[in-house]
């Protein structure tokens, strides 16, 4: 239970901190962390972290798959987790 909980935090902190990478690079033309690399962080429980990042730096927020995507891959993790936790 303690290792999932700690997952799923470190998860979100990353996803949260990649978005303010993606956005650094993109306002300097930089190479860009691509979008399969963002939604594997989501994927693995850290879309929470990456929805905060996304509005907190105003970045993918005119993305239609990411701006709804994220929000319901959020939930989807949510239910995922709650459901792991009553089940362990």
């Amino acid at each position: 239970m303690t290792v999932l909980l700690v997952f799923v935090i470190i998860m979100n902190l990353i996803g949260y901190i990649i978005m303010n990478i993606d956005k650094q690079r993109a306002k300097r033309k930089e190479y860009r962390i691509s979008e399969k690399t963002l939604w594997t962080i989501a994927i693995l429980f850290g879309a929470i972290g990456m929805t905060a990042g996304m509005r907190q730096f105003r970045h993918k927020t005119k993305h239609a798959q990411f701006k709804i995507g994220l929000p319901v891959l959020s939930l989807v993790n949510i239910l995922v987790v709650v459901y792991l936790l009553t089940e362990l």
